[in-house]
């Protein structure tokens, strides 16, 4: 198809893009599974090699304050494709099948519907009924986990897999046809059930094998004994226990993590190669991020889904070629993952519906103040008979309040990040702070009050 073609048979759909700019963007949006907001070099981890997502980053933004509203996998892989919190979307658990009126209003089926050449590689995370198969031109996606080792060799690794799909996409691409490609990896999740748990690339086996890597202040005992009985006997503390327990099983999981990390590194790498090679590089948008964090032995813990910093955090890192903008930025505005959707919507220049509950990060990366967020509503409520307790809270630009809603006497938590960025002091008894807590125990009433009167056909409003 030329040019004149693909504009009169997209002109009807995607008035929003051809008006708003001659030339729409490609869209490259990477999903590490389980990736923290620290583990990558040019988030700051001395040890960790990251030196492409790093390199992209030295041309572009990094958000140093992004955040998951639910952390686990299926709840937050929802709230990237709707712009939705999990209240909203009402995807809890792995079961669930994905409301075709939400999947209607996601990021892939509004871009396809402009005009977009759309793929999907990886794990979809919502494994209820049938993968939405028909909003993507390329689809190699996956439901489940996924096994490192798909293949009956035993030798080939997920993720170098992956990184043969992503060159195949792209090498498919025109430069008449903009496309987005969303590449939804497992790494560096653990391999559930297999005793070894990080099943990283063999080849990858000497990295980091001569350092050692410090353990966290919060690894220490006194701090699992200062959580509710039901988070110490929680899967979080089993899991700690396969992969924590010990100095040396801590040195070969946090070794492993980070292997599956720069596996993953590698694969960004040959994308940017293949983007290059096929003279689109200049006109492609590539965003990194995380479903949700990941704790290694903070808190005596390890998965995610409390509210620690360790847990709801995770990189953003975005790197758009057309920007005018100073490269290299590294921006302290408070970003979630639902504000990927608007996020992605906006950059291409297509109208995000009213009810997307997330912001669009394009008027920070134009440089550009107002309109920020100062707080956000955390929750997660994974329909597990206990063995993960539910939270819920509020999480501002300073102080952060958790409250578990599963037990039987409110328990509470409150820490002042500013001075407790580690979450070491809960103050929650503190007579100094009664006053501030009662004002968040508030907010988080007024959150819960606006999600509960959330329509599709209203515009959405964080409440103030």
């Amino acid at each position: 198809m030329n040019r004149r073609d693909f504009l009169k048979t997209t002109a009807a759909a995607a008035p929003a893009i051809l008006r708003g700019q001659q030339k729409p963007p490609n869209i490259l949006f990477l999903l590490g599974d389980d990736h923290r907001w620290d583990a990558l070099g040019c988030m700051g981890d001395p040890i960790l090699r990251t030196p492409h997502i790093d390199a992209l980053a030295q041309q572009g933004v990094l958000f140093s304050r992004n955040f998951v509203t639910t952390a686990i996998c299926v709840t937050s892989r929802a709230s990237f494709f709707t712009g939705l919190y999990a209240r909203s979307h009402g995807i809890w658990e792995f079961r669930n099948e994905f409301p075709k009126d939400k999947w209607a209003r996601s990021y892939p089926a509004l871009l396809r519907q402009a005009g977009y050449r759309t793929g999907f590689i990886g794990k979809f995370g919502i494994d209820g009924g049938k993968p939405p198969v028909e909003t993507f031109d390329y689809w190699r996606g996956f439901q489940g986990q996924g096994h490192y080792f798909p293949k009956k060799d035993g030798k080939t690794h997920l993720n170098t897999i992956m990184g043969d799909q992503m060159v195949e996409f792209l090498d498919g691409c025109r430069a008449d046809q903009p496309f987005q490609l969303s590449v939804s990896f497992k790494a560096p999740h653990v391999q559930d059930e297999d005793p070894k748990q990080f099943l990283y690339d063999p080849q990858d086996e000497a990295l980091y094998r001569d350092v050692r890597i410090p353990m966290p202040q919060t690894a220490a005992p006194e701090y699992i004994s200062q959580l509710p009985l039901s988070v110490q006997r929680s899967e979080a503390r089993r899991r700690w226990a396969v992969r924590f327990s010990t100095p040396e099983l801590y040195q070969e999981s946090v070794k492993g993590y980070y292997r599956l990390i720069t596996s993953v590194d590698r694969q960004v790498g040959r994308a940017v190669e293949m983007l290059r090679k096929k003279g689109l590089a200049e006109n492609t948008i590539i965003v990194y991020t995380g479903d949700n964090g990941f704790y290694l032995a903070e808190h005596g813990l390890a998965g995610k889904w409390f509210m620690h910093e360790e847990s709801i955090r995770t990189p953003l890192m975005i790197h758009d070629p057309r920007s005018q903008q100073p490269r290299g930025r590294l921006l302290g505005h408070m970003a979630l993952n639902i504000d990927i959707a608007p996020t992605l919507l906006d950059m291409a220049g297509v109208k995000t519906p009213q009810s997307m509950q997330g912001k669009s990060l394009k008027p920070a990366l134009d440089g550009k103040a107002g309109g920020l967020r100062n707080e956000f509503f955390y929750e997660h409520h994974f329909p597990n008979g206990g063995w993960i307790p539910s939270t819920e809270g509020i999480r501002n630009s300073r102080y952060k309040y958790t409250v578990y809603t599963d037990e039987p006497q409110r328990t509470e938590e409150f820490y002042d990040l500013e001075v407790d960025m580690w979450e070491e002091t809960n103050l929650i008894g503190h007579p100094a702070e009664q006053q501030r807590i009662a004002q968040m125990r508030a907010r988080r009433e007024t959150w819960l009050n606006r999600l509960k009167q959330w329509s599709p056909d209203q515009r959405w409003a964080d409440p103030a």
